[in-house]
């Protein structure tokens, strides 16, 4: 499992559209989102840089 800092998450949609985005990539088994603190969790081996732009394009920033 690998945990990745979200900026910009800021209520329960934003997780969600995060989780989805994730989950959507190939080889990511599951995304687990942290609202309070920022994270999403990822159990899987994602491209990063997809993972990268995945995230982004829903209007957040990986760190």
């Amino acid at each position: 499992m690998q945990t990745y800092k979200v900026e910009g998450m800021t209520c329960q949609h934003c997780a969600k559209a995060v989780k989805e985005a994730v989950e959507a990539l190939s080889n990511v088994d599951e995304a687990t989102v942290n609202l309070e603190a920022k994270t999403v969790t990822i159990k899987g081996n994602p491209d990063h840089a997809a993972l990268k732009a995945a995230i982004e394009e829903e209007g957040y920033e990986l760190i």
